[in-house]
């Protein structure tokens, strides 16, 4: 499939960073919201993902873009893309206090 320079597709996220106490791992909460098809009630939900961050630039408040490939560990599957927004230094004093 990669000889004719197709890819495969990556699977991109969106998400706010809660925990950066780990070394070259975050914690990113995305959260989704959508319409049930049977119930027709709005439906909220969130997860989080374990996101390998080899530079260590991503902070806590941070809006970051990431994508999953190859297993790294057992529950770590995705990568850091980009920090699309940096968190505010009061969002970072609030986690603290």
């Amino acid at each position: 499939m990669a000889e004719n320079g197709m890819e495969k597709q990556k699977r991109l996220f969106l998400g706010e960073v809660v925990s950066d106490k780990m070394g070259k791992t975050i914690v990113v909460k995305v959260a989704r919201t959508l319409e049930d098809a049977r119930s027709h009630k709005v439906v909220h939900w969130e997860k989080k993902y374990k996101v390998h961050d080899e530079l260590e630039q991503a902070n806590v408040g941070d809006i970051v873009e990431f994508f999953e490939g190859r297993p790294k560990s057992k529950t770590k599957y995705m990568y850091l893309g980009r920090i699309v927004r940096a968190g505010s230094v009061a969002d970072k004093e609030q986690v603290v206090l």
